[in-house]
């Protein structure tokens, strides 16, 4: 469970890695081309849906630091 637990948490950092990159490009970019207009195809709900795989990311990394997190304290 442990090991399971350790290499979810490794995906899910390696995501969030990606999808921030991917997400400040696309909010931050040096231009206003770059960024799609709310509604503009390639969005969900007005954004861009990097945006939404960074907060999935994020979620999964956490749930996986809290699951080690109990079961440090469980094995004490």
């Amino acid at each position: 469970m442990k090991r399971a637990l350790i290499v979810i948490l490794g995906i899910s950092l390696f995501g969030v890695v990606f999808s921030g990159v991917l997400a400040y490009q696309e909010l931050f970019g040096t231009s206003a081309a770059t960024c799609p207009s709310p509604g503009a195809p390639g969005t969900v709900l007005g954004y861009p849906a990097c945006e939404y795989g960074l907060l999935m990311y994020v979620a999964v990394a956490t749930s996986a630091v809290l699951g080690l997190a109990a079961s440090k304290r469980a094995s004490r």
